[in-house]
């Protein structure tokens, strides 16, 4: 099987005490810092857009095959990992949909933060709209 290697190209900045299990329940503010090379790549990124955000659960131990099966806390029935939103993963790998307020230089403001403070960024995508359409 295939290897990869991802290198950060930010971190998140808060100066939350605690934070919700997910995105969708957070109105915790904070900031992506992004790498000084990567700055042009933010230039169509503005005030009220979404963002798909991936990161990485650097807390997260490693991983085990007793994670496969994991009983989330908010649910009362076990789910297989791929079923869940959980930071225990075969490949520690994190996606929040963030609300953008502000962006100045290298750093996008945001709110919706579900990420430690520090966490490693990998990758930023627009958020897009899913649309049901009917084809006649």
């Amino acid at each position: 099987m295939q290897v990869y290697e991802f290198k950060p190209i930010g971190y998140v900045r808060t100066s939350a005490e605690t934070l919700p299990r997910h995105w969708s329940v957070s109105e915790v503010e904070g900031a992506i810092v992004i790498e000084a090379e990567y700055t042009l790549g933010l230039r169509d990124i503005k005030a009220g857009d979404k963002i798909v955000v991936l990161f990485v659960f650097h807390k997260s131990p490693p991983f085990t095959h007793e994670k496969l099966i994991q009983k989330p806390p908010h649910l009362n029935e076990r789910k297989g990992v791929f079923s869940t939103c959980s930071p225990h993963r075969p490949n520690p790998i994190g996606l929040s949909v963030l609300e953008v307020l502000d962006v100045k230089d290298n750093v996008i403001k945001v709110k919706k933060v579900d990420m430690y403070d520090g966490t490693p960024v990998l990758d930023i995508k627009p958020y897009i709209e899913y649309e049901t359409r009917r084809i006649e």
